[in-house]
């Protein structure tokens, strides 16, 4: 599956069926969007991620004309990320997982998170992940949202919704 950062944000608009048809083109099979915001599930066949993500972030700068930032996941991982959420769910709290691209970022993002108000939002770190429980209504007024949202950030990381994720497994 692809998970496209910032479409139909921040004026990026992308209709799902022309998503599809991107896709579909580069030789996917069993295309399915899933909401507006940049979800994609697909059959790649043998090809690897690697490969996947610098085809697809090639075919969309070609057709949309926008820097694309895909990140590439297969089914497992995904569902190994659901599944290892540490946080309980609770209402009146966002259950995010934000992936990140590269293990340096990774800890770097982690090593701003020891003095977060746990009653506003809390971060564990998992495999390639962040865990990221959080109020609602303080996303990017949060500590850690703030952080997230810096703009050297916007190439590496994406952040998803459980519930999302959990609409991606097939």
């Amino acid at each position: 599956m692809a998970l496209l950062r910032g479409i139909n944000v921040g004026g990026i608009t992308i209709a799902m069926a022309d998503l599809k048809d991107v896709f579909t083109g580069l030789g996917f099979g069993n295309v399915r969007t899933v909401l507006a915001s940049g979800n994609v599930v697909f059959d790649a066949g043998t090809a690897d991620t690697a490969e996947s993500k610098a085809r697809i972030e090639a075919a969309l700068r070609a057709r949309f004309g926008y820097e694309a930032f895909v990140f590439v996941h297969d089914q497992a991982a995904v569902a190994a990320v659901v599944d290892a959420y540490p946080f309980q769910e609770r209402d009146g709290r966002h259950a995010y997982a934000v992936f990140v691209a590269e293990p340096a970022v990774l800890d770097e993002l982690a090593a701003t998170t020891a003095d977060l108000d746990p009653a506003v939002e809390r971060v564990a770190r998992g495999d390639g992940v962040l865990y990221w429980d959080v109020e609602r209504g303080q996303t990017v007024r949060g500590a850690f949202g703030r952080n997230l949202g810096k703009p050297r950030y916007k190439a590496v990381t994406t952040t998803r919704n459980l519930r999302t994720l959990r609409k991606l497994q097939v």
